[in-house]
């Protein structure tokens, strides 16, 4: 089950392989046998994460006096890659509501905003949501066009939110607002709005390739009035602090995208042993031992970039880089293994009673979001410059 290797022991303490043996197990036993129907019928498993938030696994890099589970980013991490080996629209489901809603308060929260929330995300009680994609702000984060307008205790909110994992589920959603016009990125700021806020408004949801069991909807803000205390960190600073929040979102993105490569290699090893052609296992043909080998190798170097990222993280130690060469090759190197484990499956690869036709569709999402695979490349090529002395201009790394 586990492609675990000694050489990333380095990373992981004896506390860590704990914590993976438990999320891998309720990946097996509870998980992975309801994945394809979730698929198949495009639904969120409510259940699944009651028993989640059981475990402590939506809290898990938070302190304990947040309620959290007083764990850090590498027990959140394997949590995601075991949770998304089994399916990958309840792990996207889970990275959305520890990193990307819950990140962002306790990180820029002020200490009433972290003990008014992170407690009842933590516990499961609401999840959460992030809300940065904009119909005419993608890559370019910086374009966001939402506005919110002070009106004494209020902020007046318009606008819509796009592509919302768990949007339509969360209790609480982060999103980005222009306060300031003509300013650019230091014109946008956070906030943090209830469900049931009047003026927000749950719009379509989306009809996806893959993913289909987590939430993806829209987001609309119709004179929705958002309490002043619902800003996060001050006017201005929303943009900085949602690109840290990426920065953090690409380790768990890195962390779905190895569970979705190994769950493809596994299949197609599995497969390879039992499948004859021409009187052998085609596991003894050349070419597809140069697939699994090709698989084995990028998935390592998946792993190791991974699982580095989240340990400089939890040293205090910068890890933006990391981070985006994590996402990068580990996405990549998913959507590789989920092509080839349809190629060695063959004709049985192309249809739904087997799971890689799932892993396919949903590996491809790891290339695009939280930055396609574009923008990781424009940040490691503008920091491979800093490095050189060089220093570039132009495009946000949004």
């Amino acid at each position: 089950m586990a492609l675990q290797t000694a050489v990333a022991d380095p990373f992981l303490s004896e506390e860590h392989h704990q914590v993976r043996e438990m999320a891998a197990k309720f990946a097996d036993d509870v998980v992975a046998p309801r994945s394809a129907e979730l698929d198949r019928r495009g639904e969120f498993p409510h259940d699944t994460f009651r028993q989640m938030a059981e475990l402590g696994f939506l809290g898990l890099p938070w302190p304990e006096e947040y309620g959290g589970a007083g764990l850090d980013t590498r027990s959140y991490v394997l949590a995601v890659e075991e949770i998304s080996r089994a399916c990958a629209s309840t792990g996207i489901s889970l990275a959305a509501h520890v990193s990307l809603g819950t990140g962002p308060i306790y990180y820029a929260g002020n200490e009433e905003q972290k003990r008014r929330f992170v407690p009842r995300l933590a516990s499961g009680e609401i999840l959460g949501a992030f809300g940065l994609t904009e119909p005419n702000a993608g890559s370019d984060a910086s374009a966001t066009q939402t506005t919110a307008v002070r009106e004494g205790g209020h902020y007046r909110v318009n606008g819509t939110k796009i592509y919302i994992t768990n949007g339509s589920v969360a209790g609480a959603v982060v999103f980005t607002a222009r306060t300031e016009k003509g300013a650019g990125a230091k014109g946008i700021s956070a906030f943090i709005v209830e469900k049931g806020t009047p003026g927000f408004k749950v719009g379509k949801k989306e009809d996806k390739m893959g993913l289909r069991g987590s939430d993806t909807v829209e987001l609309h803000f119709e004179d929705c009035r958002v309490p002043a205390e619902n800003l996060i960190g001050g006017e201005g600073v929303g943009f900085r602090e949602f690109m840290r929040t990426l920065d953090s979102g690409r380790i768990g993105i890195g962390a779905m995208s190895l569970g979705i490569a190994r769950a493809a290699y596994q299949a197609a090893v599995a497969y390879a042993k039992e499948r004859q052609q021409f009187g052998r296992p085609i596991a003894e043909f050349q070419m597809i031992q140069e697939m699994l080998a090709d698989m084995r190798v990028r998935i390592e170097c998946a792993r190791l970039l991974v699982y580095q990222a989240a340990w400089l993280k939890d040293h205090g130690r910068p890890f933006a880089i990391e981070a985006a060469m994590a996402k990068l090759h580990a996405s990549e190197a998913a959507t590789f293994c989920a092509d080839r484990a349809v190629q060695i499956h063959g004709g049985m690869g192309y249809m739904r009673e087997l799971p890689v036709e799932r892993y396919y569709r949903d590996a491809k999402l790891m290339e695009i979001g939280e930055g396609t695979s574009q923008i990781q490349k424009i940040v490691i090529a503008r920091d491979c410059m800093r490095q050189a002395g060089y220093q570039m201009k132009g495009m946000r790394n949004g």
